[in-house]
């Protein structure tokens, strides 16, 4: 296990995991959302490959509708 933070909050994930790994672990796995990993975009087409690394910071932001 490595310790992360999300979104300002300290998280245990395994130590292979990847974007889709924590986002499928935060129940966001098909929602629109934007990630940040050490104050760099990762774009959709990377989330699946990847990894997460000891002591990184990821923000993730969800996108909301509204009128």
């Amino acid at each position: 296990m490595i310790t992360i933070e999300v979104n300002g909050k300290p998280t245990k994930v395994d130590a292979s995991a990847t974007v889709v790994d924590l986002l499928n672990e935060m129940n966001l796995g098909q929602t629109p959302v934007a990630v940040e990993r050490n104050k760099r975009i990762v774009p959709r087409n990377q989330h699946a490959t990847e990894r997460l690394a000891d002591g990184d910071t990821i923000e993730v932001v969800t996108f909301v509708g509204g009128g």
